[in-house]
């Protein structure tokens, strides 16, 4: 069994770990730094869903790192894309060789007498391998890779045709002529719609309830006239502060008059089905941002349904038939394939343990400090991404506070830093409290609590966080070095 030392290790190859190792790589580059990844290949999510049309949510202009722009015009990144965009980030900065893949890391253990983490890993054979360091960060994201969330449908097994959630799309799925039913209003449900009536005979998203849906350009006019005059890293920058202020004021208009922009969505909403479709079904009966609000590029789901190639349906589920689905209301959807597109199921840094001096911490009934490090766990982090804007932003911004933590341990010579809350900061909530969405509800549990004052409370405010996480002093009343 080998035992192997670092510095840092980060746990995760995707998005949040490849940036965070990058931005190690130029902050700290006199630390050794390793990364483990259960996956044998970089990307993360971006590396395990193959579905069909699968893309960003977000724009790529601020999904992109801040470090190495999205030099593209492509509003929203289809998935081999983003994946080919981390994996070159990764070579250039060197970070390749520092990934030890094909490794779950199942408990990460502090002690206080030898100042380090020991980490234990299992190989795909379920061979264990250890690993030590100095500093430990979670970059897992929050949902459990080995399956998605599938609801307890009822007589599920009678169903004779074809059963798929969108995690893990077979690759010999063949869909061409055929009758598709896609459950589920989310961002993946509406990806799939479009991609798969291309090819389908017909396409029917059933929804419990809608969700907020509006279009986007696909590509990125603005910064295709200014590439003509002005440099395109000047450009690429430009568009990324235009669309991160263009994101925080939407939700912020959102927040304060949500039937306003209920309204202007959909009005756009409207205009684009042009009688496909009832507004009923895309008239959700929350406010807008009190879940994520659904992006499609180019009009792509409401081309699908003004073609007929994609129909809409409101209901519930009463039970599964031979062939297809029997509805609440007593109506029957016939379907030769069923795409669960469901959720997923939250989790917190993969599904890994923690124990401090041998005592377990779990990571749901934690605080979090500066929604980076958590309370009373030494010399560890966990990158959280955003819930209202791009998911890299927050995360970079924790990466680049993470750089300054490890710099200023170094300048005080400390080998320990870890925040203590003071007491009565705990409420009976987790971060993503501003979120009423189904899998925030499923997994509440599992998901670090939410704090009633800074810095113990997640803002999900990005100008708060920048000045929190990159200017004020790293030195404060709460974190404790030594």
């Amino acid at each position: 069994m080998n035992t192997d030392h670092y510095d840092v290790l980060i746990i995760g190859a995707g998005l949040s770990g490849i940036g965070m190792a990058c931005r190690l790589a130029a902050a700290c580059p006199g630390k050794r730094v390793g990364i483990i990844e259960r996956r044998q290949a970089i990307g993360g999510t971006w590396d395990l869903f193959r579905y069909p049309g699968v893309r960003s949510d977000s724009d790529m202009f601020t999904f992109g790192y801040a470090f190495r722009p999205w030099n593209e015009l492509k509003v929203l990144a289809d998935g081999p894309s983003i994946r080919d965009y981390v994996v070159a980030t990764a070579r250039e900065y060197g970070i390749e060789d520092k990934i030890r893949f094909g490794l779950s890391t199942t408990h990460a253990s502090w002690s206080s007498f030898d100042s380090c983490w020991t980490v234990t890993a299992v190989g795909e054979l379920g061979e264990k391998q250890v690993f030590t360091t100095s500093f430990l960060v979670g970059c897992t994201g929050y949902y459990a890779y080995d399956h998605g969330y599938v609801p307890a449908f009822p007589d599920l097994d009678r169903y004779q045709g074809r059963f798929v959630h969108p995690q893990q799309w077979p690759e010999d799925l063949d869909w061409e002529g055929k009758r598709v039913l896609v459950i589920g209003s989310g961002a993946t449900a509406i990806t799939l719609v479009p991609a798969l009536a291309a090819k389908a005979e017909h396409v029917t998203m059933l929804q419990r309830s809608p969700g907020y849906v509006f279009s986007v350009p696909s590509r990125d006019a603005i910064s295709a006239a200014l590439l003509h005059v002005l440099p395109e890293r000047l450009v690429y920058t430009m568009a990324r502060w235009r669309n991160i202020a263009l994101q925080r004021l939407l939700y912020r208009a959102a927040m304060r008059w949500p039937k306003r922009v209920r309204s202007i969505l959909l009005a756009g909403v409207r205009r684009r089905l042009d009688g496909a479709a009832t507004l009923d079904d895309f008239s959700p009966a929350y406010d807008p941002w009190t879940q994520r609000l659904c992006v499609v590029p180019d009009n792509d789901l409401f081309d699908a349904l003004r073609a007929g190639k994609a129909s809409v349906w409101t209901d519930s589920i009463a039970g599964f038939t031979e062939t297809g689905v029997r509805l609440s209301s007593g109506a029957t959807i016939e379907a030769d394939i069923v795409v669960s597109a469901t959720g997923f199921q939250l989790q917190v840094l993969g599904g890994m343990t923690l124990d401090v001096d041998g005592i377990v911490r779990d990571p749901g009934e934690l605080l979090t400090y500066k929604g980076v490090l958590l309370d009373g766990v030494p010399n560890a982090a966990v990158l959280f991404g955003y819930i209202n804007a791009s998911w890299t932003l927050k995360v970079d911004l924790a990466a680049q506070y993470v750089c300054r933590l490890l710099q200023r341990m170094d300048e005080r010579a400390v080998d320990v830093v870890v925040p203590r809350a003071p007491p009565g900061q705990v409420l009976d909530v987790c971060i993503l409290d501003a979120l009423t969405s189904g899998y925030v509800r499923r997994g509440e549990a599992t998901l670090p609590r939410q704090g009633r004052d800074a810095p113990w409370r997640v803002s999900h405010r990005y100008e708060v966080d920048r000045r929190v996480l990159l200017e004020d002093p790293v030195d404060d009343a709460w974190l404790e070095m030594s």
